[in-house]
């Protein structure tokens, strides 16, 4: 993507956490994120990752982006190999699927953070926020990346591939 060139097609937002998984989507013009669903993660038998390339083939996503879990002096958190990984191996079942679609990490420092002072702000205690706040994250994460896309008109985050190493030092 660059300045000329506007890309449209719906993109997947993904909050990546131990036990579960939290997505959102925009429309197909980018422009409006919402929350789309919380998962279980199932690091045995993907199925987590597997709905993720339903939803990017449902709604013919053009990106799914991945947080990455790093503090707020910009090193790896403990999150962040996890993350890693998830985002490779959704690049490489995109890929199987024939999907074109890319996945890129994208700084989610405070997603979780902003959801729940929201949740908190909507009157929903922190006991019954389980249930949607990996959403709420995932849907900020995607505000984030489609606000960098549209502020600079370029690709934003860091492009992943089935294939890659993490040799990021944080």
């Amino acid at each position: 993507m660059n300045d000329s060139e506007t890309l449209y097609g719906s993109r997947i937002g993904v909050d990546v956490g131990r036990a579960r998984v939290g997505l959102a989507a925009t429309d197909p013009a980018g422009i409006l994120a919402t929350p789309i669903d919380t998962l279980k993660r199932d690091a045995d038998h993907l199925s987590d990752l597997h709905r993720i390339v339903a939803e990017a083939t449902e709604r013919s996503a053009v990106r799914v982006y991945v947080g990455d879990p790093i503090n707020l002096r910009g090193k790896k958190t403990a999150s962040t190999d996890d993350a890693h990984l998830f985002a490779r191996q959704l690049a490489h079942l995109l890929t199987a699927a024939g999907l074109s679609t890319q996945v890129r990490l994208i700084d989610e420092r405070l997603s979780t953070v902003s959801a729940s002072q929201k949740l908190h702000q909507a009157g929903v205690s922190s006991r019954n926020q389980r249930s949607v706040i990996d959403q709420l994250a995932a849907v900020a994460i995607l505000e984030h990346a489609l606000m960098l896309e549209n502020n600079t008109g370029a690709d934003t985050g860091t492009l992943v591939s089935a294939e890659q190493e993490d040799n990021s030092d944080g």
